[in-house]
């Protein structure tokens, strides 16, 4: 990626800088970020408003991380374009239809955009909701013997990054993948070689799944969503590859292998 001395500290306002891909982002941007969460010295809440405009002034560009309800984002953006801001590039999901409301809310805001859909992540496996049951010694999914291209973060951060900081990226957008769509059961088999603590991969029913995800606390909206996109997987929907990487940083997506030298697995 180019230098990013020319941008003004604090001039990028990181949405859920917490989060796997907002603090990759930030650690990316260095001075240029102004990470922003409900815990972060700039303080941000989806659920209050009066936080918006202090955590805008002064930035040009923001990375969004969105809320559940995209009339939330609606707001949001037309507070950010209010007070200055010329570019918003957002993280939506692969398979997002043409009239996300999400992505409306980006695109209809009168600032430059850029949408950024990735695939499953790699690091829901040692950071996110697949972790505990790898770490317990079985993962049960309903995503069959399908295949799937899992993204490393970091890939969709420097993707970020490049769509926040260079011109040429807005009115885009990007279909992100890794490079090679694997099973449960092969980034299982690969985890098990690093690690040596064996884990097995269980094949469930779709409502099974939905209900143990309602047990663990999952709203029924979100447990529904997670359990068709795992379904999308079973049936072949998302075995295909992307080419988003590569257009935007000229190279090839890390792989798993690659994830796993750099996770907590290691």
């Amino acid at each position: 990626m180019s230098t990013l001395s020319g941008i003004n500290a604090s001039s990028i306002l990181v949405l859920g800088a917490t989060g796997k891909t907002g603090r990759r982002v930030t650690d990316l941007l260095g001075s240029a970020a102004r990470p922003a969460s409900r815990s972060a010295s700039t303080r941000f809440d989806w659920s209050a408003p009066d936080t918006w405009e202090a955590a805008v002034e002064g930035t040009t560009a923001v990375y969004v991380v969105p809320p559940e309800n995209p009339l939330l984002l609606a707001d949001f953006a037309r507070v950010a374009v209010k007070a200055g801001v010329t570019r918003l590039v957002l993280l939506s999901m692969r398979g997002a239809p043409g009239d996300d409301p999400f992505e409306s809310a980006v695109k209809e805001s009168g600032a430059e955009w850029t949408i950024l859909r990735p695939t499953w992540f790699m690091q829901n496996f040692d950071e996110d909701m697949f972790a505990a049951p790898v770490q317990h010694g079985e993962l049960a999914v309903p995503a069959g013997q399908g295949v799937h291209p899992f993204i490393d973060v970091a890939d969709i951060a420097e993707v970020a990054v490049v769509a926040l900081t260079q011109p040429g990226h807005h009115g885009q957008t990007y279909d992100l993948s890794g490079p090679e769509a694997l099973s449960f059961a092969e980034m299982l088999a690969r985890i098990v070689a690093v690690t040596g603590n064996p884990v097995l991969y269980a094949d469930i029913a779709p409502e099974e799944f939905a209900a143990a995800m309602r047990g663990l606390g999952y709203p029924e909206e979100i447990a529904d969503l997670v359990t068709m996109l795992l379904v999308r997987i079973r049936t072949g929907e998302e075995a295909h590859l992307s080419d988003g990487v590569q257009r935007v940083l000229g190279r090839e997506p890390r792989t798993f292998d690659d994830y796993l030298g750099s996770s907590k697995f290691a």
